[in-house]
């Protein structure tokens, strides 16, 4: 029953983050900087806290037993993930949230799934199997096949970009706009660096957890934490990423100006945080696998629910065909592969 609430609980994690795009969709003209500042500051540092700082009796004593190395390297791993995230909004505006999520998917998925097998994480993540043993071969498999389905929603991607550029000049305002190769390219380096929000939970969550238990604290409790402390890094990015242009455009002033944008910030916030913490608590009940398998059913479902924001936002209006078709068979070679990946965690 575990195995089967972890894999519940990572596929509603990915499918939260998959879908933590759809502002863009639902505002006109929003305004960028205000809504990265209102939603990681919200998301990832606010609402965290606040629970930490509730329900943990001593939260200094918490950092003191956690130590400094846990939090310096969870925090750098975090940063990246941080230039990542800045990244995929830039693309979502420029390529569209259907491919910007398959390739980042796609890529952090990669690094994300086999760096645990060989560096093994933190807690009971250090059990896991190394890449060449029976399990760690069929996660193997789940992997490549789930590229292979990212493959295909790319090219689907790229079929939609060919039949929008023969489409009315209506159609085509409708559509992510910008500069399609360089919003490609910088998918790419955001999808490698993508890894690190997983990757900052693998490695921290053993002591965190560890020093939150100690205190008192529950289960669900004890993972906020890890993404309270973790992430801080990331946040920082984001956060001083906003405060710089808000400041150089002198725009401070538009940071409540518009309800829907303070609202849907502030949603997509908690929304991302739900998400980080079912991911979370998904990985660990999945056993000394999880980190891997949990990371690449969320990691997949992910994949799904950029593909329901592009569909729902209209990023397919007037695209029919062989493209379409595509889709909707990489959407079933993905899932394909997590059900593969499911079964991966039964074998050890």
């Amino acid at each position: 029953m575990e195995l089967v609430i972890g894999i519940v609980f990572a596929t509603l994690a990915g499918l939260g983050a998959g879908t933590s795009a759809w502002p863009f969709k639902v505002i006109k003209e929003m305004h960028f900087e205000q809504y990265v500042f209102l939603n990681i500051l919200s998301g990832l540092v606010l609402y965290p806290w606040i629970v930490v700082l509730i329900k943990v009796p001593d939260p200094g004593l918490m950092i003191e037993t956690v130590g400094a190395k846990t939090l310096i390297i969870s925090n750098i791993l975090s940063v990246a993930w941080g230039v990542a995230n800045l990244l995929c909004m830039i693309c979502i505006i420029r390529i569209g949230a259907a491919l910007t999520g398959a390739i980042l998917s796609a890529l952090g998925m990669s690094v994300g799934i086999i760096v645990p097998l060989i560096l093994k994480g933190s807690g009971l993540f250090t059990n896991a199997p190394d890449v060449f043993s029976r399990p760690g071969l069929l996660i193997m498999i789940g992997l490549l096949v789930v590229i292979a389905g990212v493959v295909l929603v790319s090219v689907a991607g790229f079929g939609r970009e060919k039949v929008l550029k023969n489409a009315s000049g209506q159609v085509r305002k409708k559509q992510a706009s910008g500069d399609f190769r360089r919003g490609l390219v910088l998918a790419i380096i955001a999808g490698i660096l993508s890894c690190g929000l997983g990757l900052s939970f693998v490695y921290s969550q053993g002591p965190i957890i560890e020093a939150v238990k100690q205190q008192g604290a529950g289960e669900m409790v004890a993972n906020v934490a890890v993404w309270a402390l973790a992430c801080l890094g990331g946040a920082l990015v984001n956060i001083g990423y906003a405060v710089y242009w808000m400041t150089r455009k002198k725009t401070w002033n538009l940071l409540f100006i518009r309800k829907d944008e303070l609202i849907c910030s502030l949603l997509v916030g908690l929304q991302f945080l739900g998400s980080m913490v079912l991911m979370g608590r998904g990985m660990v009940m999945l056993g000394i696998l999880g980190a891997s398998v949990g990371f690449g059913i969320q990691q997949s479902m992910q994949i799904i629910g950029n593909q329901m924001v592009g569909f729902i936002g209209g990023e397919w209006k007037g695209v029919f065909g062989q493209p379409r078709k595509t889709m909707y068979v990489a959407l079933g070679v993905i899932f394909i592969a997590v059900i593969v990946l499911a079964y991966s965690n039964t074998i050890i």
